[in-house]
């Protein structure tokens, strides 16, 4: 039986931190009930499956790229450098990686982009769960080091909240200068 590798990515729509990347190949003997796209998923839910899923799949790998990467690169190769990165750690080789989207990464193995896969394919929905609740992890330990940014509620995404507290106390070093609102504030 070829094994499946879901891959989807969190995170490249926010102002400020890395955007996360899971793949993911589930156990085919082993069923977790409830696996969805991520956004449709209550916080606690996803907190609930990504336990299964790191306990349940055959490999599981969470990777990133950081700030600097994002704004070197731009976010969509960014995020692309984060997924390759996460299917070369799986400790087991997939027979075909399948990548929620309409872009692939560069990796040793058959891949295709499924728009739309993380609310149609299992393996893709358990990995749109460990790519965010992995995000989000990271945007609350950023929240202890900026607390002034709200970080804690939105996760870093352009909200009136977080563009006020920018105009507040300006951008630092987690915030992503090639988007718009900090390229604008850090304007001279």
């Amino acid at each position: 039986m070829k094994l499946v590798c879901g891959v989807d990515e969190a995170g490249r729509g926010p102002l400020a931190g890395p955007v996360y990347a899971a793949a993911v190949i589930l156990d085919p003997g082993a069923h977790i009930a409830g696996l969805a796209d991520s956004k449709a998923l209550s916080a606690s839910h996803r907190e609930e499956l990504a336990g299964q899923i790191r306990e349940r799949a055959l490999s599981w790998a969470i990777a990133f790229a950081t700030v600097a990467e994002i704004d070197s690169i731009n976010i969509l190769q960014a995020s692309l450098l984060a997924m390759r990165r996460a299917v070369e750690q799986l400790h087991v080789a997939p027979g075909e990686v399948l990548v929620d989207g309409n872009r692939c990464p560069v990796v040793a193995y058959p891949v295709r982009a499924i728009v739309r896969g993380d609310c149609s394919i299992p393996a893709i929905s358990a990995a749109s769960i460990l790519a965010k609740t992995a995000r989000d992890a990271e945007m609350l330990r950023l929240h202890l080091l900026y607390p002034h940014y709200g970080l804690d509620r939105h996760k870093g995404y352009p909200t009136a909240a977080h563009l006020a507290a920018l105009q507040i106390h300006g951008a630092c070093d987690i915030h992503r200068r090639s988007y718009a609102p900090i390229r604008r504030l850090l304007a001279p």
